[in-house]
């Protein structure tokens, strides 16, 4: 019988002992220069997101709630969704959408409806203390990006765009 070297330490936390030592570790393969670069840009994406995580908070502060709440409301602000619908909308975990989903109808900014479709699986629609809420976040929103766009060219930021529409197209189809 051979020993499960696989760890069990709980996620967060390091487990030493089923590491070998660095002459044992597998080699890292070639990368193609586009393997670099799009390393680079993961890299940025990760800093971009922080930095635009943290704006989020601070505009959300102008409808009184937070930047998940925000995005949840988001995400049912054009028709009611499933939470399931909403989470795939947002790239997000059902179970991440329907934790902050009860918060958002606890406190009247969100409501559940049935779902035709689905007997179980209700509808998360917005109220309209909701779209109040999403609509003082908008009026602090547009000079903010009015801002930041000042500093990037027009066509880089729809190229931008672009680059990140195929990627999250090319992720989701893998």
């Amino acid at each position: 019988m051979t020993e499960d070297t696989r760890s069990t330490a709980p996620v967060g936390e390091t487990d030493t002992a089923g590491v070998p030592p660095r002459a044992e570790w597998p080699e890292v393969g070639k990368r193609s220069e586009g393997g670099v670069v799009l390393t680079d840009v993961v890299l940025a994406t990760f800093r971009l997101n922080a930095r635009l995580m943290e704006a989020a908070q601070g505009l959300a502060a102008n409808g009184g709630i937070t930047a998940a709440w925000w995005q949840v409301l988001g995400g049912v602000l054009d028709q009611p969704r499933s939470v399931a619908d909403a989470g795939r909308l947002m790239g997000v975990s059902r179970q991440g959408v329907q934790r902050i989903a009860d918060l958002l109808v606890e406190r009247g900014l969100a409501e559940y409806r049935p779902n035709p479709a689905h007997r179980r699986a209700k509808l998360l629609a917005c109220t309209e203390a909701g779209y109040w809420a999403i609509r003082q976040i908008s009026v602090a929103q547009g000079p903010w990006t009015t801002e930041i766009a000042r500093a990037v060219d027009l066509e880089d930021l729809r190229t931008t765009l672009a680059t990140m529409e195929a990627l999250i197209t090319r992720l989701e189809e893998a």
